[in-house]
């Protein structure tokens, strides 16, 4: 076998079953061994923001890594804005980057780059081998490096010439670092801070944010009265009805700041502090109040649920948590479409075990707090703040999650950046219903326009938020790519289509006029 079909025979072995792809030249001996050997489904994207965004969503929900196969350092760097923010959310991805032939390098052809700078800020690990027969062992320790707790972005830069030079074998799987054990006389601190009499909160993130580990959150608030919280966007978390209900740390600083007025003691488990989005005059960055202590539980590469069981041991908890969200469907509302009432759509119809991607943005705010008593369901947000995620993130988890109804919610500016992912959904069939929160505007930019200080912004800087002149027309864009749609301004319309997309499989598109 040659360099690429060892490596890709390897990534069999290892378990990985996806490629997310958008090749060029010096990737087509790779393309040629995903024919060749049986084990790896081939997913083209039109852009390498899908490809990388889908490889992000794919990982959150699949837990283990999808290989993306980009084309040279041009390629990696059109799917940097989704490896960060996959960077953020500690997503296992491989990137297979095709580099020119070795030799070839050296004359500075018109594609050649700095593959390795544009590739480090995003990657836990990073290899290039220089010889065919070394490929397959690189790409052990790639898949080794993206499974290592807590997760992360493995780049293996590939020369043509290693993809098409005589290997000797296929690699088999070499160990990874698992999830640290926190030690017990951190377990004591904590549980002993938790005992003090101040006042406590328990920010989470990471594994911990699915069922079992909000139950024992939920079991060691009973016991301390000490209240529980998730960052602003978390890369998964389970919620919905029959699930311990999380406190969300608000978005804008302010907001945030007053939600954690009053806390004396901070406990991070798989979280960092809190901190501004971006600075703003006047204002504070940290928002954790400065005389409150923070005690680590758990750091993101520490295994969370296990110093969480611990812990509710510790503290004497319960055996299970009191309280659950119970089942709350809203009313349908009625008139002219707002975000309200496409919120209330949404968590009315949405069936249980779905899996929601997330990039509403200001529209979307409705529509999260509907969904918390809606019927349980995976929530993933836009962890890095880079928009264009939503759409790649959700085409990901349908892959990985076949089985499952994926809803997309995101907003009309955002959509267009990776908007390529429509045909990949149609292409692959996968069963993603999108809605387009279409008001014609990037709405949060407008809101931060005021509370940076810019002050009386006239019509050339409203205009470069603004998204008419021409309006976007989703549903001929979506039928362009291949998927079915509709547009609806009026909250009945909006009812009805909504209830037909969560009853019908493949791809579909809603384009809410608010």
């Amino acid at each position: 076998m040659n360099g690429a079909e060892s490596l890709v025979q390897t990534f069999v072995n290892c378990g990985v079953e996806v490629c997310f792809t958008n090749p060029g030249t010096s990737e087509m001996h790779f393309v040629a061994a995903l024919d060749r050997i049986d084990g790896i489904r081939p997913v083209l994207g039109l852009f390498e923001g899908v490809v990388t965004g889908a490889a992000d969503g794919y990982g959150r929900m699949a837990g283990k890594p999808a290989a993306t196969l980009l084309h040279l350092g041009a390629g990696l760097g059109n799917g940097f804005a989704n490896l960060h923010n996959a960077r953020r959310a500690a997503t296992p991805i491989i990137n297979v980057v095709g580099e020119h032939a070795t030799y070839h390098r050296q004359y500075d052809a018109p594609l050649a780059s700095d593959i390795a700078s544009v590739a480090r800020p995003n990657s836990v690990w990073m290899e290039t081998p220089e010889d065919a027969r070394d490929v397959a062992a690189a790409g052990a320790r790639a898949y080794a490096a993206s499974m290592s707790a807590p997760g992360g972005i493995a780049t293996l830069i590939l020369p043509a010439d290693t993809a098409w030079l005589d290997a000797d074998a296929a690699a088999n799987p070499v160990d990874f670092d698992a999830p640290h054990t926190v030690d017990g006389t951190e377990i004591d601190k904590v549980a002993a801070a938790l005992k003090n009499g101040k006042k406590s909160a328990i920010l989470l993130r990471g594994r911990v944010l699915l069922e079992d580990g909000l139950e024992l959150a939920g079991r060691i608030q009973a016991a301390t009265g000490a209240r529980i919280m998730c960052d602003t966007f978390t890369p998964r978390m389970q919620r919905g009805a029959g699930r311990v209900k999380l406190e969300r740390i608000p978005y804008f600083a302010e907001q945030a700041q007053e939600f954690l007025e009053g806390t004396e003691q901070l406990i991070l488990v798989g979280a960092k502090n809190p901190v501004a989005f971006f600075a703003y005059p006047g204002k504070e960055s940290w928002l954790t109040p400065k005389d409150a202590d923070t005690l680590i539980l758990a750091r993101p590469e520490d295994d969370g649920m296990a110093a969480l069981e611990a812990l509710a041991e510790a503290v004497g908890a319960p055996a299970q948590a009191p309280e659950h969200v119970a089942l709350a469907k809203p009313d349908l509302a009625s008139g002219d479409l707002d975000a309200d009432g496409v919120g209330r759509a949404i968590a009315h119809f949405l069936p249980e075990g779905a899996v929601m991607s997330d990039e509403g943005a200001t529209a979307g705010l409705f529509t999260n707090i509907y969904t918390e008593t809606a019927a349980p369901h995976d929530h993933m947000t836009l962890t890095g703040g880079s928009i264009g995620q939503g759409l790649p993130l959700a085409a990901g988890a349908a892959i990985a999650c076949p089985d499952r109804k994926v809803v997309c919610f995101h907003g009309d500016g955002g959509a267009m950046y990776t908007l390529q992912s429509l045909w990949t959904m149609a292409r692959e069939q996968l069963d993603v219903v999108t809605v387009i929160l279409a008001n014609r505007s990037y709405a949060i930019l407008n809101i931060e326009l005021m509370r940076v200080g810019a002050e009386n912004p006239g019509p050339k800087a409203l205009s470069m938020l603004d998204l008419h002149n021409p309006d976007l027309n989703w549903v001929k864009l979506a039928q362009g790519m291949g998927v079915e749609a509709v547009a609806c301004s009026t909250a009945e319309d909006f009812n009805k289509a909504f209830e037909a997309a969560m009853s019908r499989k493949g791809p579909f598109l809603i384009e809410a006029i608010i």
